[in-house]
């Protein structure tokens, strides 16, 4: 019987992490609706684009990426040594695995935003930041669409 080694399995699951992380990310794009949003009314207000700004939006920490992350490590970090070393090589594998985890999630789901400006029909000026999944111009007509304590902007 052929044996795989424990770095092989670390790795694989790395793969396996980075994919979930993938899929975890949550679309904060104008033109994406979350289950939870259909058949919900919303109110619509109308105004002009004032001014555009390009924004980043944080990426997610969840504990996802730090539990994975220091599974991982731990199961790598077991493998140096024999004995105590094992043992103290899987603790210090287990927390370098969680910081990295932790990082690579942030950087995984981290998103360009925009921040868009629109002056109301009424007068009132409000910003909305949302993903840069479309293109906003100043002295554009828009249409903002709020409901369930969120807000968008939308041609």
């Amino acid at each position: 019987m052929t044996r795989i080694p424990s770095l092989a399995i670390a790795g694989l699951a790395g793969l396996l992490l980075l994919g979930s992380l993938a899929g975890c990310a949550n679309s904060q794009s104008g033109s994406s609706y979350g289950r939870s949003s259909t058949r919900q009314e919303m109110a619509v207000r109308q105004g002009v684009v004032e001014s555009v700004r390009k924004v980043t939006i944080e990426g997610g920490n969840t504990p996802v990426g730090t539990v994975a992350g220091a599974a991982i490590g731990g199961m790598a970090g077991s493998n140096v040594g024999s004995g105590r070393g094992s043992t103290v090589g899987a603790i210090l594998g287990a927390v370098a695995g969680g910081m990295a985890g932790s990082a690579l999630e942030e950087k995984i789901s981290k998103k360009d935003g925009v921040e868009i400006t629109v002056k109301l029909d009424n007068g009132n000026l409000v910003a909305i930041v949302q993903e840069a999944d479309e293109e906003f111009h100043p002295g554009e007509r828009v249409r903002i669409l709020s409901g369930n304590g969120s807000s968008r902007v939308s041609h």
